[in-house]
């Protein structure tokens, strides 16, 4: 391996609930592998990694369907779902001894798949991240664009250093991949991670399609998750602010006392029951958001100091069919 001019590239593709479009999408991977070895940018021993994170249909019995008709296919399967981003952790780190180089990927077919031509270049002209990112949200409802771009901007801002528009489709050398192993945190936001493992770096921009089939796995709930996710794991921005607006509402409510005794003196002051009940309703607000905020930061302690795996694989292609010849 570590071969530059003619490295094993792993397609990771993870997978979940998609029967529907897998048959249709997969194809169009293998002939993208097919025809980069064919060019001599990748070797004949590259893969396309499917990885199944828990799915509920028939998505693994596809994947392992695929492995047998071609050895191009191969797949591991999670004992359960554990989520996208688990999901490609679990497909980044099986690869990264077998090969050169990994490009991450959807498989719903929206990500177009000729990017991979400019990020493979690009590695073969020394660089060790290729970041696929969208040149364009045209296709995008209004709401779903400002939703989109509001999220990246958001991210930055609370100090969570992030690609723009730029999801999970990206290239990682095997030497960044033997780095990245050193990250060991259970909260994963691997576009905010990556980053942070450094190396030579550029993007590919491409356009975005529509999905081909089935439906998204990723609505806007999860989107909003995976935005607070990726701030409270990698940033403490939201804490300082608090601690900021504290010392704010503590100086106004000094000088709101330093006031009430001045009008008491006076003689001036009168029953306010109106005045009274919005502060105490304000200022508790205020206590119960930074309360809020506080315990998502110890709850993502309290999993991070139980170490548990971030995955557990069950089954590999490769191994049930040297099972299957064993028996």
């Amino acid at each position: 391996m570590n071969d530059r001019k003619h490295p094993i590239l792993y397609i990771v593709i993870p997978c979940y609930n998609e029967q529907e479009v897998l048959p249709i999408t997969a194809p169009m991977f293998l002939q993208k592998l097919s025809d980069l070895a064919a060019a001599g940018k990748v070797s004949p021993e590259s893969r396309v990694l499917f990885v199944n994170d828990g799915s509920k249909d028939k998505t693994w019995q596809i994947i392992c369907q695929l492995a047998k008709s071609d050895p191009h296919y191969i797949g591991i399967c999670q004992s359960r779902n554990r989520g996208h981003q688990n999901a490609v952790l679990a497909g980044l780190m099986e690869a990264k001894d077998r090969c050169d180089i990994t490009i991450s990927i959807d498989c719903d077919g929206q990500d177009d798949i000729n990017a991979m031509d400019a990020m493979v270049d690009a590695y073969r002209d020394g660089c060790e991240v290729v970041y696929g990112v969208r040149s364009s949200r045209a296709t995008d409802t209004f709401f779903k664009r400002f939703t989109a771009e509001s999220f990246y901007k958001l991210l930055n801002a609370m100090g969570a250093e992030v690609v723009f528009n730029h999801a999970d489709y990206r290239l990682l050398s095997a030497r960044v991949l033997k780095e990245f192993a050193n990250f060991k945190e259970v909260n994963l936001f691997l576009r905010g991670m990556v980053p942070l493992v450094g190396f030579k770096s550029t993007s590919v921009a491409y356009e975005r399609h529509e999905r081909i089939a089935g439906e998204s796995h990723y609505p806007l709930s999860k989107m909003l998750g995976l935005a607070f996710d990726g701030i409270t794991s990698l940033s403490v921005k939201p804490i300082r602010l608090i601690t900021g607006f504290g010392c704010v509402v503590a100086l106004v409510s000094f000088i709101g006392v330093i006031w009430a005794i001045v009008q008491a003196f006076l003689g001036h002051t009168v029953s306010g029951w109106a005045s009274t009940t919005s502060i105490i309703c304000f200022v508790s607000g205020v206590q119960l958001i930074c309360l809020g905020v506080i315990g998502e930061y110890i709850g993502k302690i309290y999993m991070e100091t139980k170490a548990r795996p971030r995955y557990i694989i069950s089954e590999r292609t490769w191994e049930t069919d040297k099972d299957k010849e064993g028996s």
